[in-house]
């Protein structure tokens, strides 16, 4: 029996938004997050809503039932490598989910390869690991999507995380 898995969907320039209710009348179960920035124009600035996968949406179901979705306009195709669909880690769906539902300030980030990984102690993201990145005055968790090479970071306060290596007993 295939079980539902979650599947990245390419889907046309800014289509992100507009196929999670068509998904959903399917019963499909979505992920589109989204995050605030300003955008300037000649006249005026103004916060808008933005996805922070551009270009992709998340989308649960069984593969050999993968007709309803393909078939959903603004749709392109599903997440190959090989020209074999690959699934997306069910702890990376469940990372952004905590990250989304946590408030905290979130943008896209180019993809990192691993770096410093740490694990968030204290507060909202608790329990989520990610890479650590510093910038001038703020620390970002990064959390990826391997098979997109997209990732994601948050900004973090320093006392909330533990270096895995930490954790693991290893020294450098």
């Amino acid at each position: 029996m295939d079980l539902p898995q979650w599947y990245a969907l390419v889907v046309r320039h800014q289509h992100e938004r507009r196929l999670e209710p068509a998904l959903r009348e399917k019963n499909l179960e979505t992920l589109v997050p989204l995050y605030r920035t300003l955008r300037a124009w000649s006249d005026r600035t103004k916060q808008v809503e933005l996805p922070l996968f551009a270009g992709y949406v998340f989308c649960r179901f069984a593969y050999a039932e993968r007709v309803p979705v393909l078939n959903t306009p603004g749709v392109r195709k599903i997440v190959q490598f090989g020209g074999t669909p690959v699934p997306v880690e069910p702890d990376e769906v469940t990372q952004i989910r905590i990250v989304m539902q946590s408030r905290l300030p979130v943008s896209p980030w180019p993809y990192l390869k691993p770096g410093d990984l740490v694990r968030v102690d204290r507060g909202p993201l608790s329990g989520v690991t990610g890479t650590l990145l510093r910038e001038k005055h703020a620390l970002r968790l990064v959390i990826g999507v391997e098979m997109l090479q997209r990732s994601i970071a948050v900004e973090l306060d320093p006392d909330m995380i533990v270096p895995l290596r930490a954790l693991r007993g290893v020294v450098r």
